[in-house]
């Protein structure tokens, strides 16, 4: 038996939150409803004209939060990254600690600027994100942790590491790493601009196939590039041997390998879509990783991400958690 359901590797960011209309993103040239990279001064702009805004801080980064999810549900989880020596990197690390997620910085961090992104929220729930990567940028193979890849049931593989060369090369060798040593591999395609500036990257990180691939009906189509689900479906089938794709409000459509699986939706009023798929993922790999088949795992991360969109925050409370499998299994009944 293998002492971790999940290895994960991705950018380690402290996310900050904040609601804003439409109208500041357009007034300050912000792309909505996508993550882009920005310099440190950039987002010192930002975040200046952020100051009038109520602002939520939390440990963050895609993978972080889908480890943080599946570690909530009872998964045993490992985290990949790099922060620095600075006040931001101890708010990381201690966030992840109070959460229980085993990590490889164990004290030795480096001088430089923890990672930070800017979440904005506009009132139709949609999420705009602008990262100043700082040094989570030099990711690298450095930061992996062998031992702990190889006891691991699932590598989970953030694809923001894609924009970065050091961490796409960590991403391709965690990938062989797990290949080689009878560990299931996943990746999250994390955002449609990945794949649409990166994916010549993200092919080298998928290899010839992955076991698990994550993505949203949006990015799945990009990659395609069609605007038919069915054709992006069977695109996708070429590099991953199962796959789950988020459709929002239409919910999710599964494959397994064999067979194409519909999950239900749950009608909820969304108010910020930040953190559905990290938790979808979560919730997901948490299941197949104890004994649900792809059905009931999708069943439960379909619940736990209409949590999330239904709540401001990538995340909720650790008790949330078995909440939501309590409802899930009662309805299974």
């Amino acid at each position: 038996m293998k002492k971790y359901h999940v290895y994960g590797v991705g950018n380690a960011l402290v996310d900050m939150e904040f609601e804003v209309e439409d109208s500041f993103l357009e007034n300050n040239g912000i792309d909505k409803g996508v993550m882009t990279l920005v310099d440190e001064d950039r987002q010192h702009q930002l975040m200046s004209y952020l100051d009038a805004f109520e602002g939520k801080k939390a440990s963050g980064g895609s993978a972080a939060n889908t480890i943080i999810a599946s570690r909530y549900f009872g998964g045993q989880c490992f985290y990949s990254c790099k922060v620095a020596n600075d006040e931001l990197g101890d708010f990381y690390m201690h966030d992840l600690q109070l959460a229980g997620v085993d990590c490889n910085v164990d004290g030795g961090r480096k001088e430089g600027i923890t990672g930070k992104c800017l979440v904005m929220i506009t009132p139709d729930a949609e999420r705009t994100m602008n990262t100043y990567l700082g040094i989570t940028a030099t990711f690298s193979v450095d930061e992996l942790h062998l031992p702990a890849i190889i006891d691991s049931e699932y590598l989970y593989i953030e694809g923001y590491l894609v924009s970065s060369d050091t961490a796409r090369h960590a991403a391709v060798e965690a990938r062989k790493i797990a290949e080689e040593n009878g560990v299931k591999t996943a990746l999250t395609f994390s955002d449609p601009a990945m794949v649409q500036f990166f994916k010549d990257g993200l092919k080298e990180m998928i290899g010839d196939k992955v076991d698990l691939l994550f993505c949203n009906e949006v990015e799945a189509m990009s990659w395609a590039d069609t605007d038919n689900l069915q054709t992006a479906m069977e695109s996708l089938k070429q590099i991953a041997r199962t796959f789950a794709i988020t459709r929002g409000s239409k919910g999710a459509t599964l494959f397994d390998g064999n067979s194409m699986i519909e999950i239900s939706p749950h009608e909820v009023k969304a108010v910020d879509s930040n953190g559905a798929g990290d938790m979808f993922a979560g919730a997901f790999l948490y299941g197949i990783t104890h004994g649900h088949s792809f059905y009931e795992a999708g069943n439960i991360a379909s619940l736990a991400s209409a949590r999330v969109v239904s709540q401001f925050g990538p995340r909720l409370a650790a008790s949330d958690h078995q909440k939501i499998l309590e409802i899930v299994y009662g309805e299974a009944e």
